[in-house]
């Protein structure tokens, strides 16, 4: 794979569409984003990302896995991004890292643009809250350059056609929260 032979990761997210975690009967499959992560540039962003991914990183207390394993998107903007990550609370709220803080400092700002679709990038709440969450860029949103860390992107034609379907499912409300849930049922490091 060209991304691992340039010293990158390689992550993925498998998605369905209704559900919730033991219930796969009722959900159905919406396919699969595989996502390229900018380790040499974005070095702590990416390792945070990676271990939730994998769920390498556990809670301190009960020594469960943390991380994206059946978490919802809980925000998607037709046009713009859909969001993801908030495994705590669902709801856009929750933070968390793997550094055993809430929040980590912003990483490079400048390598990467969210200059098309398919960019992955570190939702946040201001300069210097990174956490749990991402979103994925479903089009140019060249606003949010210097805000967000750019660390990743959609890997492949598959992948963002995977996250075209997320971006169509309906919504509902002002916090754009998908009217079926949207759930990562998989996740792990390729």
């Amino acid at each position: 794979m060209d991304a691992i032979n340039r010293g990158n990761a390689v992550v993925f997210f498998d998605v369905v569409l209704g559900g919730s975690e033991g219930e796969d009967d009722k959900s159905k499959p919406l396919g699969r984003i595989k996502l390229e992560l900018f380790v040499k540039d974005c070095p702590k962003t990416c390792e945070n990302f990676r271990q939730f991914c994998t769920g390498e990183h556990t809670d301190p207390v009960t020594r469960a896995p943390l991380g994206y394993k059946n978490s919802n998107f809980h925000r998607v903007i037709k046009d713009f991004m859909i969001q993801g990550g908030d495994f705590l609370n669902h709801d856009g709220t929750g933070k968390t890292c793997i550094y055993g803080t809430s929040t980590f400092a912003d990483e490079n700002l400048t390598s990467y643009k969210h200059d098309k679709p398919g960019m992955l990038s570190s939702a946040n709440s201001g300069p210097n809250s990174n956490g749990c969450q991402f979103f994925i860029t479903c089009k140019k949103a060249d606003w949010l350059d210097g805000k967000h860390v750019v660390f990743g992107k959609v890997l492949d034609e598959e992948s963002m056609l995977t996250v075209r379907k997320c971006e169509a499912v309906p919504t509902s409300g002002g916090g754009n929260r998908p009217r079926i849930p949207l759930r990562i049922s998989q996740c792990g490091e390729l």
